[in-house]
């Protein structure tokens, strides 16, 4: 059974045809025309990705490598437009749409009384069609193409209420660090056509080798690896797309835009997409050991650290977005170690949870009338019994629980780096230990926010709700006193229910086909390796040293997780959040009081936005005040006003020769022939 090419070319343009209409149409189509044809569009496209999943896993279907036309040739290149869709990609392909799909259906309640109604469904429906390019191309210049729309449209998204100034400063921030990652992603596709003479993905792949060991002269005569070069130059792109340390800093101001986008663009797609990039860049990356490591440390750097700042968070959506830090930097862990199949499971089931988790803050915010602060809310679980009790199981999948979907991808990422450390150096055993020490502090974060949102004292009593701070400026009327909390409408609930779904049961049944290769009781192989084709070029392949030591099926995984080191650290911040912020919450306060140095260094962000802000912003203002008193100086007061003066003076001299009479001007040139009179005479002699 093939793949056909018109289910293809459906899935990319239906989300497609759907932005133009309510972008373009959407006073005739009006609100109802609007999210109807946009969710139709997305609704087509994850319908059609279902199938050609099944078709490659189910029926055994060829992957499908074909393009469809040429962009351009210059000489011998041509670029093409063209769609690889293997097992990885046909997985991303459902992931993005399903997790749309139901960003879609939630937005229809959560920006109801939004006036950009129409313009918000054509942005979403334009970030599908965008992703989906970005993960089902072939060659690097269409993944450059996919990489820089779902930027573009982002910057929209981010800065959707385009009259609230913080949100215009984070769309900003957004594009702008992402352009820095973008750079040296730019660079790592100039050197892979630089030595491979192409950019089409199987060429490239298939003649991986021929760069191993190559070297190249460049800084003042020193030597690099070739490969080392363009993976660390394609992995810097993939630290700006997916928040790696230090290119992090615009993720979590990027919650200032609409909490539909929360979930959609900063849990399971855009910021995933760098993920997705290096896996299917593996047979580069396992072409240098150097730029492994390299991965490894931003991972691990970025798993610990960014979540250390999730615990002094008090923005709910914001706490959800250094999660979000901190899975990624699992995910990246998972890459620098060649765990790569693992690294792409984890994005698949922390698109689930995490999707659920911000729709559930949301939700939140939505029944507290668009109130954000954690300390002005507890004691919602009696009003907002749905929202309690899925954010609760996408808790449980994020912090690791044994059976739970997050428990199986994200234990084998611990498992694969235990399994590097013993074999490696410094850098193996750093990023083993920043995996395992961050199962604690997600834990902590995670139970601080169901405890402070959901449980205790109802503070939202306590205080008048007033606009600072709030998800959507646009709801003034609900800011005039305390309201009582209610539940969301079942256009927001549904999602949640589905997403939960999901992030309770997927992991049990697919870990088997997906990494171990065998069924899902783990009992017969015959299956062949879900994501295998990722794993074909490694050197080190971890997750079968996963597989060999502990590895019997779903079921004795997950009691192995029982008694795993990072389900003791992982029940240690549940236990410390429970005593802190549920049964005695003066702990908490008389804790912040004693910690307070650490605290400020975590409220500070370790002084990441000072330094991109105030110092590279701020050298740039004191550069460009050299530059003007350089342009006052130098080039307006000698170049500009200094030629200006001087055309002055000559023309004051010519024009006491432009009298007017004409014997003034007969005499010159009666003068200026005899002049040249002399210098023919003077040459002929």
């Amino acid at each position: 059974m093939a793949i056909s090419k018109l289910h293809l070319l459906i899935i990319v343009l239906a989300p497609l045809l759907g932005s133009i209409i309510a972008g373009l149409f959407g006073r005739q189509v009006g609100r109802a025309g609007a999210h109807g044809v946009t969710i139709a569009g997305v609704a087509a496209s994850c319908a059609l990705s279902i199938y050609v999943l099944w078709q490659l896993v189910g029926q055994g279907a060829a992957p499908f490598n074909e393009n469809l036309y040429t962009w351009f040739q210059v000489g011998n290149y041509e670029a093409h437009v063209g769609f690889m869709v293997d097992k990885l990609t046909a997985m991303m392909m459902v992931v993005v749409t399903f997790v749309s799909l139901l960003v879609h259906i939630y937005t229809i309640g959560y920006m109801h009384e939004d006036p950009g109604y129409q313009r918000f469904f054509s942005y979403i429906s334009l970030f599908t069609f965008s992703m989906l390019m970005l993960v089902m191309s072939n060659n690097f210049l269409q993944l450059f193409f996919g990489w820089e729309a779902v930027g573009l449209v982002s910057y929209l998204l981010i800065g959707f209420w385009f009259k609230k100034p913080t949100a215009v400063f984070a769309n900003l921030k957004a594009f702008l660090v992402n352009r820095v990652g973008d750079f040296g992603f730019l660079l790592g596709i100039a050197g892979v056509l630089l030595m491979f003479g192409t950019l089409d993905y199987a060429t490239v792949f298939a003649n991986a080798l021929n760069i191993q060991g190559s070297t190249i002269t460049i800084f003042a005569g020193h030597e690099w690896s070739v490969a080392t070069l363009i993976c660390i130059c394609l992995f810097i792109g993939a630290m700006g797309k997916s928040a790696q340390v230090p290119l992090h800093v615009w993720l979590p101001d990027s919650m200032e835009g609409p909490t539909p986008i929360s979930a959609l663009i900063h849990a399971a797609t855009m910021v995933t997409a760098g993920i997705f990039m290096v896996a299917r860049m593996s047979p580069l990356f396992e072409m240098s050991e150097t730029a492994l490591n390299f991965v490894l440390f931003i991972g691990a750097t970025t798993a610990l650290f960014t979540g250390l700042i999730g615990i002094v968070q008090n923005d709910i959506k914001r706490v959800v977005a250094y999660s979000t830090l901190s899975q990624l930097g699992y995910m990246t862990v998972a890459l620098g170690v060649s765990a790569y199949s693992a690294a792409v499971y984890h994005l698949m089931t922390h698109a689930f949870f995490k999707a659920l988790l911000f729709l559930a803050a949301g939700s939140v915010i939505i029944g507290m009338h668009h109130e954000q602060d954690m300390r002005k809310m507890g004691g919602l679980r009696k009003y907002m019994p749905i929202t309690y009790w899925t954010s609760l199981l996408g808790t449980l999948a994020l912090v690791g629980t044994p059976f739970f979907s997050g428990f199986y991808s994200k234990d084998t990422i611990i498992e694969a780096a235990h399994h590097a450390a013993e074999g490696g150096g410094w850098i193996g055993q750093y990023g083993y230990w920043a995996v395992l020490l961050g199962a604690f502090v997600t834990a902590f974060y995670s139970f601080r926010l169901l405890y402070m949102t959901f449980h205790g004292r109802e503070r939202f009593r306590d205080v008048a709700h007033d606009a600072h701070g709030h998800d959507d400026h646009a709801h003034d009327d609900h800011h005039h006193g305390p309201h009582e909390p209610h539940e969301s409408p079942w256009v927001v609930t549904v999602p949640l229910i589905l997403l939960a779904i999901p992030s309770v049961l997927i992991g049990f049944f697919t870990v088997g086909p997906m990494l171990f290769g065998t069924d899902w009781s783990g009992h017969v192989e015959q299956l062949p390796f879900f994501l295998g084709a990722i794993d074909v070029a490694a050197a080190r392949d971890t997750v079968a040293m996963v597989k060999e030591a502990v590895w019997h099926g779903p079921t004795a995984f997950a009691l192995h997780g029982f008694v795993a080191p990072a389900f003791w650290l992982a029940f240690a911040g549940f236990a410390l959040a429970t005593v802190m912020y549920w049964w005695k919450p003066e702990l908490a306060t008389r804790a912040r009081r004693v910690f307070a140095l650490p605290v400020r260094v975590l409220e500070n962000k370790y002084g990441f936005d000072k330094l991109w802000i105030d110092g590279f912003a701020g050298g740039g203002l004191r550069l460009g005040r050299v530059s003007r008193a350089v342009d006052s100086n130098l080039i307006d007061g000698v170049a500009v006003n200094g030629s200006a003066r001087l055309v002055d003076f000559v023309a004051g001299l010519t024009r006491r020769v432009q009298s007017g009479f004409l014997y003034h001007y007969a005499f010159a040139m009666i003068l200026g022939l005899i002049v040249l009179l002399a210098v023919l005479i003077r040459t002929l002699s």
